[in-house]
C-alpha cells in the first residue's frame, strides 16, 4: 500500500510535465570531536558565541587552592600560559566535545608535576583492556600516537574532565552534540539562503513546453540551456527578465523564504543551540519567548545556573586530581571578586548584619570572610 505523498510519479493532463513527489529521507551530522569543532564551533555563529561566553565567563572565576605549590601550579601551569588561558581551553573543549584532557608534566627525579598542558580533543583517545577498563590514554601526533599510562601508584598524568553521557562510561556528552539536529538545521537554513542569494533569490522551478504532443528539438534544448545559464542564473543576473515563447511556461518548484517562515524557523533553530548550552537567548540577541524579564536577570541565572555549577565541577576534578601527588589539596571557587555575584553579596551581607542572635565570627564564617 502506497500512501498519497509516495508515489514516484504523478502525469498530468500536459504530456510536458512530469512531478516527482518522493521526499527524501533526512541525514543528520556526525557527533565526532573533529566534526563538532567544524561545523559546530567553527561554522556555526550560534554556537560559537555560547562556547565563548561559557569558557570566558568560567575562566574569569578565580580557583582558590590552599596548598601552595598547588596554587602556583594552577596560578601558572606553563611558562607560555597563564592558569585563565588553560581554564578556558578546558571549558571550551567541554562545551565542544562533552570532554577535555589536561596532562601533567613531572621533571626527573621529582615527584609533584611542574606544569599542565592541554590536550586536543580530538586527537585523544582512550586505551583500555579486554574488559573494557581505562588503562590510559593514546595521543594522536604527527607520526604515530603516544601512549600515556597510569603511573606504578595508579595516579593518572592525565586530567579527564567529561559531561555525563547516559550511555558511555568514558566519553561525555556534548551539548552540541544533543543538539546537532538544530545545528544542522541552522547550518542548513544559511547555505540554503546563501543558494537563494546566488540565484538572483529566485527560488527553483521549471520551464514546461506546453504543446500538445510537442517537443524541444534537440538544438533547441541545448540553446534554451545555455540562454538559461548564461543570462538568467547568479546574482550578477538578478533583475533581468526571462522571455519565454513558443509555448513554454514557467512553472515554481520550490517555497519562497516567506512561505517556509525562514526567518522563524532560524530563530527556532538558534533558540534551541543556546537551550542545550544553558545560555538565555536574551543574552545572545535572538528574538522569540523571553523567560526573563530584564537582561539582568538573564545574566544572573546564566552565571548561577550555567557558569558555576561548571566551575564547581571542574574545581572538584582538580581537587581529587592533584591529591594524587599534593598533601591536603582543596581547590575550590573564589567568587568574591566575581561581579556577577556582588548582588546576591550586598543580600547576604544585609541579612547577616542584621541578624542579632549570630556572633561576630559566626558572621564571618557564613559569609565566607577569612578569620
Amino acid at each position: 500500500m502506497r500512501w498519497p505523498w509516495q508515489r514516484p510519479e504523478t502525469r498530468s493532463q500536459s504530456p510536458g510535465l512530469v512531478a516527482l513527489a518522493n521526499l527524501p529521507a533526512s541525514h543528520w551530522g556526525r557527533m565526532d570531536a573533529g566534526t563538532l569543532m567544524r561545523e559546530g564551533y567553527a561554522g556555526n555563529a550560534v554556537a560559537y558565541r555560547c562556547v565563548r561566553m561559557i569558557a570566558e565567563a568560567a575562566a574569569s572565576i578565580p580557583l582558590a587552592c590552599d596548598h601552595e605549590a598547588a596554587a602556583s601550579l594552577i596560578a601558572t601551569p606553563s611558562p607560555d600560559e597563564a592558569g585563565r588561558v588553560l581554564l578556558e581551553r578546558l571549558y571550551g573543549d567541554l562545551q565542544i566535545t562533552g570532554n577535555a584532557w589536561a596532562e601533567a608534566v613531572t621533571l626527573a627525579g621529582d615527584a609533584a608535576p611542574r606544569g599542565i598542558f592541554a590536550l586536543r580533543a580530538d586527537t585523544v583517545r582512550a586505551e583500555t583492556n579486554a574488559q573494557g577498563a581505562l588503562t590510559g590514554w593514546a595521543v594522536r601526533q604527527r607520526r604515530g600516537e603516544r601512549i600515556i599510562p597510569r603511573e606504578a601508584d595508579g595516579w593518572s598524568p592525565v586530567l579527564h574532565l567529561k559531561l555525563y553521557h547516559p550511555s558511555d562510561g568514558i566519553y561525555g556528552l556534548s551539548p552540541l552534540a544533543a543538539a546537532r539536529k538544530a545545528l544542522d538545521l541552522h547550518n542548513g537554513a544559511a547555505a540554503w539562503a546563501k543558494a537563494l542569494i546566488d540565484n538572483a533569490a529566485r527560488p527553483s522551478g521549471a520551464l514546461v513546453y506546453g504543446q500538445s504532443g510537442a517537443t524541444l528539438t534537440p538544438d533547441q534544448f541545448d540553446r534554451l540551456k545555455e540562454e538559461l545559464e548564461a543570462a538568467h542564473t547568479g546574482k550578477h543576473n538578478a533583475g533581468r527578465p526571462l522571455l519565454l515563447d513558443g509555448g513554454l511556461d514557467w512553472k515554481p518548484m520550490s517555497l519562497s523564504p516567506a512561505d517556509m517562515d525562514f526567518a522563524g524557523t532560524r530563530h527556532a533553530a538558534a533558540r534551541e543551540i543556546a537551550l542545550a548550552f544553558g545560555v538565555p537567548p536574551m543574552l545572545l540577541g535572538i528574538p522569540g519567548d523571553n523567560t526573563y524579564a530584564t537582561y539582568r536577570e538573564a545574566n544572573t541565572a546564566f552565571w548561577r545556573m550555567t557558569v558555576l555549577p561548571l566551575v564547581t565541577k571542574v574545581a572538584d576534578a582538580l581537587s581529587i586530581w592533584l591529591a594524587g601527588r599534593f598533601e591536603d589539596v582543596t581547590v575550590r571557587p573564589d567568587l568574591e571578586d566575581v561581579p556577577a555575584f556582588a548582588a546576591e553579596r550586598e543580600a547576604l551581607w544585609a541579612r547577616l548584619e542584621a541578624a542579632s542572635f549570630l556572633t561576630k565570627d559566626e558572621k564571618r564564617k557564613i559569609a565566607g570572610v577569612a578569620q
